[in-house]
């Protein structure tokens, strides 16, 4: 396992993220992304990209350079199959919140020409989530894709569908802002009727997701299941005054996950 530092509270409810986090749907992300950047043009978005010299890394200045230069993402992004679409949006158009909000609504469009497959990212995924019921905990999951787009990957995944699994889900349609604003947590929270708090952990795999968390004021659990190393993460999550918002722990696995809780449940009393 590996922690930054261990929460300072025990879990009673645990939000996930649903792309890259539980379930592999990167070819669809992908394709719709194939789509939406050549557009960024006739869009009005080139102009809006974040400028040079203003990006948070090296790499992030790389992709917008790239983008600006031939409207796709470089080809080893998408072999690389690390980065999600808020993400790569995060990257190009930084504080510009209208420009994200065109960006996400051209996506949305071009994801349904794509989307349908869907598969856990862990083999035993489903088995990891009925642990933590069983731990007493109530469970979210949070996405910044249209509810229909999740409706019906959440009923299909491992054929079954784990839509039983979750006490309440949340898309980017129900609310105002997408990630990495708070809105899609504290929502979550409310339909539990839940105050945010410590003892809620959000799960997610972007930076977009630990800077939602921390904005709502949960604890924030970074899944590394790209297997960045930690001279990545660190770089990803510098803890600047321009980018303060750093994980409270980094898991590589939902074992990783499940063992954390497992022993702040055991080590801190409710």
């Amino acid at each position: 396992m590996s922690i930054l530092q261990i929460p300072r509270a025990r879990p009673r409810v645990i939000l996930f993220d649903w792309h890259a986090t539980l379930v592999d749907t990167m070819d669809a992300m992908y394709y719709a992304l194939d789509d939406v950047l050549p557009r960024l043009g006739p869009l009005g978005l080139i102009e809006r990209l974040v400028p040079p010299g203003r990006s948070k890394t090296l790499e992030d200045a790389k992709l917008v350079k790239y983008v600006r230069e031939h409207a796709r993402l470089h080809p080893k992004i998408k072999a690389e199959r690390r980065i999600s679409r808020t993400d790569v949006f995060e990257v190009l158009f930084g504080a510009d919140q209208e420009a994200k909000v065109i960006a996400h609504r051209e996506f949305d469009k071009s994801y349904a020409r794509h989307f349908g497959a869907v598969r856990p990212l862990e083999a035993d995924a489903r088995e990891r989530l009925l642990e933590l019921r069983a731990l007493g905990l109530r469970l979210g999951v949070l996405s910044n894709r249209a509810r229909h787009f999740m409706a019906h990957e959440i009923y299909t995944v491992d054929a079954e569908g784990w839509h039983e699994l979750f006490d309440t889900m949340v898309c980017g349609d129900d609310v105002s802002r997408r990630k990495p604003h708070p809105d899609l947590v504290l929502k979550a929270l409310d339909e539990l009727g839940v105050a945010p708090g410590l003892g809620c952990w959000y799960v997610g795999d972007s930076t977009t997701d630990v800077i939602a968390a921390k904005q709502a004021g949960v604890t924030a659990v970074f899944y590394n299941g790209a297997g960045w190393d930690r001279a990545w993460i660190d770089r990803i999550f510098p803890g600047t005054i321009r980018h303060p918002h750093v994980p409270d722990a980094v898991v590589g696995s939902l074992g990783d996950l499940n063992a954390l809780a497992r022993e702040l449940i055991a080590a801190v009393p409710a």
